[in-house]
C-alpha cells in the first residue's frame, strides 16, 4: 500500500529550506537521528524537531525510537514517483548539501567507534 500523496503535498512539505535539507540528507544517508540533523544543519534541536514533526505528519518521513534517540527515514510506503523525485533532487544538488554533509561527516569522524547518537 502506498501513501496517497499528491505533488502539491510533497512540494508544500519541501517548500521550507530546512525541511528540504533534512529530507535530502535523509535520502542521501538512509536514516539519521535528531542529533545528527541538528549538527549537520547547525540548527537548534527544537527547530529540527518541529520540522521533523511536520515531515512525519505529511507522510514523507517515518521515525523509530532506539533508546533515547529517534531516527528518521523515508516512509517505506511512499509512492515510487516521490522516491524517484527525491533521489533525483538529492543527486542533482550535492553542492547545495555540501556544507551539511561535511558537518555530518566530521561528526561521524569524531566518533569512529560509535554512532553520534549513542
Amino acid at each position: 500500500m502506498t501513501l496517497p500523496l499528491t505533488p502539491t503535498d510533497v512540494f508544500k512539505s519541501l517548500a521550507d529550506e530546512t525541511r528540504a535539507r533534512i529530507t535530502l540528507l535523509i535520502v542521501r544517508e538512509g536514516e539519521l537521528c535528531v542529533c545528527e540533523l541538528t549538527g549537520a544543519l547547525a540548527q537548534s534541536q527544537p527547530k529540527i524537531s518541529r520540522h521533523l514533526a511536520l515531515l512525519r505528519a505529511s507522510g514523507l518521513l517515518m521515525d523509530r525510537r532506539k533508546g533515547q534517540w529517534i531516527y528518521y527515514r523515508l516512509h517505506p510506503e511512499l509512492p515510487a514517483w516521490v522516491i524517484d523525485l527525491l533521489r533525483s533532487i538529492a543527486a542533482a544538488n550535492q553542492d547545495w548539501l555540501e556544507a551539511d554533509a561535511r558537518r555530518l561527516s566530521e561528526m561521524n569522524a569524531s566518533s569512529p567507534n560509535q554512532t553520534i547518537c549513542n
